[in-house]
């Protein structure tokens, strides 16, 4: 008998070793959401266990809500295992859904069920919305404009099962619930077109109700709708008005429920918000705080009523994408006063967000807190770069206990603060710098033996987050803050490794489309506030088809090339439409824009490009990311269509730019770099041409001299073409012009200008000189796809099919990188090792890699001290120029390699 229990244990143990477990439960891309207004979610899962090759074969999902079953999909023969549509009964609004899944894998075995994964949707039905809008029933301050005070009391007189809020705003809100902040997001309802487009949140707020009385109340600022934004004193650029949208839906657990909207019933009143604006910051004078104003019993008796605003419900959609947070916390580094006086601290990194700080003074004390980048070169505090944003938040104390400030509606891109007023000694506890940023999951990593180049991907990871703020901006500190389309499109790619952009970048290019002129053409910035005037320009137009091409890549999500497709036939249409003989050379275009210019250049060393070469180059690009959507969604008519269309960009591209000997009329690094990288050369003209951009580098003495435009393609370019020492000597570079050089210069971003400071310690022109401006960050994607390797390849998008191919050189003794995929962890790690070469690679279930080994044949490799012929995990293949090709499954793998 004892027997006879061992081996069942024994074999237990085996079966539950062996068994495949499903993990990591998405509906569209989050976790447990709420709020989802649409009709068809879908679905993602992770596959997980300890053996090899894990590969899905079928999946079942079953769904419930409550005790009802609403879709049992049956065994379902496929290895899709991301964004899998729900195919049940019609969903509810306003009703939780819980689901849950099993998959066989490729041995025939089963899961077990995971574990239970839930969404909640919004108003599936615009008509559900019963809440009015509601404005302050006083009369405006027209200049101040303080942020107006609402609230609401009411009772529950039932024992509370669930309670659900849904909140807008024209402007921004904060809001709450008997005093309890209502979520943790800022800066709520985010930036979108609002015209077309006003995104609602949804929250879970039943913890913070009680039975009995119960108060609702919000705070709202000017925000993007009304504030002041861009220039010249441009404000109201959507509308006058600052409004409020909520409803509250109480269910009790007797069955019944309760709606509780904004209506006529409200209050309004100001408070201690006196002013508060993007660019100039926020002031708060505590004296005129309505204490407990917030809490229900509060006496409002002298509170004005509300008006009633008509603007309809057309334009709300349910938020989908993650909304800003705080998140890191600085703690000042060095406390000191600068040469002429100042009282400064120094938070050793440059971000975004905001100072809370904690005072104890006299009632009237005023306190200015200024937010800058850098200190000049004789260590003063700078702020001309900001140029009108004044970015200062004022507080005044009411004094008489410890009081603590942070602003509500506001932020700022800085490193250094300069105290004004600050009653008592300035110590370090009292002062925290809080970054706040979309909450987008952290999913790369990279690392390398060059301290330098891990210096230089922190810096690209804080532009991302400094200016990945609901929209991707171009700065986070000066007068404009704007989604400028030509930074996003040549960062989208080393965005999608850094952070999980998907739903970021998703939201952003439906207000592409919604901005989109009715001709086609793509506004500079977006959303659009500077006007039908300012769009067309090549490069920054073209993110209408990079970036849904970029994200369909790094994702594998169809969906986003369906909602695109549109928005990207109108703009190459319109680019064929501004053609003549097949030659777009017309319109207004930024170009290379911040090319190597020497300060005095008498024999003609600035990179300047021919605008319409680059123009052509872009039109030919778009045209082929068009052909590519087509093909994966099936549109074989298009397809025939622009790749007739796409032969005729470029015949008429060399006749035009290219001399018969393969020279182009512009003989700069991003004319070459964009003529291969777009292919608009036949193939015998490629090598001289890669052969002629290796010549310019060398006469510029090894430095990359172009602009946004050719900066995100040049590295990639040099290694297509075999020239990786070039590409590692541009990248090791460490004097103007070069990524290094900024680093060198004590960087903590990417900068805007390759010399923001000069070598002697003065600064480019103020009037364009971010110190967080991400674009040149574009090297990444470098880093990560061919450094280190981790690529994907696009019959396989997503790295379902993933590609594995290191380039190794620059004297670097290891690289690695990692990367959170929606089907598990992604990573190369190698290192030099005396006269061998170690690679760990690490393949996540239900996928495929293929990868290329910087080895002479199979005989010098070996797999976790294996001879590699001996492995039947691993298939090896043919030798393909320097690399021995291998086909792998998921799992770990240790590789050494003899040099």
């Amino acid at each position: 008998m004892r027997k006879t229990i061992v081996l069942s244990l024994l074999f237990l143990s085996s079966f539950t070793f062996a068994q495949v477990k499903v993990q990591h439960l998405l509906t569209e891309n989050l976790s447990n959401p709420i709020g989802l207004d649409m009709s068809t979610p879908r679905f993602s899962w992770q596959l997980a266990g300890d053996k090899r090759n894990i590969l899905q074969t079928a999946y079942e999902i079953k769904m419930v809500s409550g005790k009802s079953t609403v879709w049992g999909s049956g065994k379902v023969m496929s290895n899709q295992s991301i964004q899998v549509p729900y195919a049940g009964i019609p969903l509810q609004s306003e009703t939780k859904y819980t689901w849950q899944v099993r998959v066989w894998d490729n041995e025939g075995k089963v899961s077990s069920w995971s574990a239970p994964a839930y969404f909640r949707t919004a108003f599936l039905d615009k008509s559900e919305w019963k809440a009015q809008w509601i404005e302050p029933g006083y009369t405006e301050d027209s200049i101040l404009r303080q942020s107006p005070l609402m609230r609401k009391e009411f009772s529950a007189n039932k024992k509370i099962s669930s309670a659900t809020a849904y909140i807008t705003a024209h402007g921004l809100y904060e809001a709450h619930i008997n005093g309890h902040r209502i979520g943790d997001a800022y800066l709520t309802p985010g930036w979108t077109a609002y015209q077309k487009r006003l995104l609602y949140q949804t929250y879970d707020v039943t913890r913070i109700l009680q039975n009995g009385k119960n108060a609702i109340s919000a705070t709202l600022g000017n925000g993007w709708y009304r504030g002041f934004l861009v220039w010249s004193g441009n404000h109201n650029l959507y509308g006058r008005d600052i409004s409020f949208l909520m409803q509250l839906r109480i269910r009790y657990t007797d069955g019944s429920s309760e709606t509780i909207v904004t209506d006529e019933s409200w209050k309004s009143s100001t408070g201690s918000i006196i002013s508060s604006e993007i660019y100039d910051g926020e002031t708060i004078d505590a004296r005129l705080e309505k204490k407990g104003w917030a809490l229900p019993g509060y006496d409002d008796k002298n509170w004005s009523g509300v008006k009633l605003g008509n603007f309809g419900y057309d334009n709300l959609i349910a938020s989908r994408s993650e909304p800003v947070r705080k998140h890191e916390t600085f703690k000042p580094i060095r406390i000191f006063k600068t040469p002429k006086g100042e009282q400064v601290i120094d938070f050793g990194q440059n971000l975004v967000g905001w100072v809370r700080l904690k005072v104890k003074g006299n009632a009237g004390d005023k306190i200015i807190v200024s937010h800058a980048e850098v200190l000049d070169k004789a260590g003063n505090f700078y702020t001309e770069n900001l140029r009108a944003a004044k970015a200062q938040d004022i507080y005044i104390l009411k004094g008489g206990e410890v009081e603590v400030f942070e602003p509500h509606f506001t932020w700022h891109g800085f490193r250094f603060i300069k105290l004004e007023g600050y009653p008592g000694e300035i110590t370090p506890e009292n002062f925290t710098a809080v970054a706040i940023y979309s909450d987008m999951q952290t999913t790369g990593t990279f690392k390398c033996s060059n301290p330098l180049v891990n210096q230089l991907q922190h810096n690209i990871q804080w532009g991302q987050k400094g200016n990945f703020l609901d929209v991707p901006t171009d700065c986070p500190q000066r007068d404009e803050r704007l989604g400028w389309a030509g930074d996003a499109q040549v960062f989208s790619r080393t965005a999608s490794f850094n952070m999980n952009v998907d739903n970021f970048f998703a939201k952003w290019l439906k207000d592409v489309a919604a901005d989109q002129l009715a001709n086609g053409n793509v506004p500079f910035v977006i959303p659009n506030v500077l006007g039908e005037g300012a769009a067309g320009s090549t490069g920054w137009a073209d993110v209408a088809t990079i970036v849904p091409w970029n994200m369909y890549l790094a994702y594998g999500d169809k969906r986003i090339l369906e909602q695109q497709y549109a928005s990207m036939k109108a703009w190459v249409g319109y680019m064929t439409n501004k053609s003549k003989n097949d030659l777009w050379n017309t319109g207004f275009h930024f170009g290379d824009w911040l090319f190597y210019r020497p300060a005095d250049d008498n024999d003609g060393r600035s990179a300047v490009t021919d605008k319409y070469l680059i123009a052509q180059s872009f039109y030919a690009y778009s045209t082929q990311l068009v052909i590519n959507a087509a093909k994966v969604l099936g549109r074989d008519e298009d397809v025939a269509f622009y790749t007739a269309l796409l032969k005729k960009i470029k015949d008429a591209y060399l006749k035009e730019y290219v001399t018969p000997n393969g020279r182009l009329i512009s003989g700069t690094q991003t004319a070459y770099v964009l003529a291969l990288q777009f292919d608009m050369l036949p193939e015998t003209m490629r090598a001289q041409a890669a052969q002629r951009l290796v010549d310019n580098i060398k006469d510029y003495d090894y430095h990359i001299t172009t602009g946004f435009l050719g900066a995100s393609y040049i590295s990639h370019v040099l290694t297509r073409f075999g020239y990786d020492d070039i590409a590692y000597k541009l990248l090791l570079q460490d004097d103007y012009p070069s990524w290094l050089y900024p680093v060198k210069m004590g960087a903590t971003t990417i900068w805007e200008r390759w010399d923001g400071i000069k070598p002697d310690g003065s600064f480019q022109t103020p009037s364009m000189n971010s110190f967080n401006h991400y674009a040149y960050g574009a090297i990444g994607d470098w880093l990560y796809r061919k450094m280190v390797g981790l690529d994907t390849y696009e019959d396989g998008p997503g790295y379902k099919h993933i590609k594995i191919q290191p380039h190794i050189g620059g004297r670097f003794t290891n690289a690695s990188a990692s990367l959170e995929t929606y089907y598990g962890t992604l990573s190369n790690a190698w290192e030099i090792v005396g006269d061998s070469i170690r690679m760990d690679v690490e393949i996540p279930a239900n996928t495929s890699a293929t990868v290329f080994l910087p080895a002479s044949s199979a005989n010098a490799v070996s797999e976790n001290s294996k001879p590699l012929s001996s492995d039947a995990d691993i298939k090896v293949g043919e030798k393909e120029n320097d690399y021995l090709k291998i086909e792998l499954g998921s799992g770990v793998y240790h590789f050494s390699i003899k040099k």
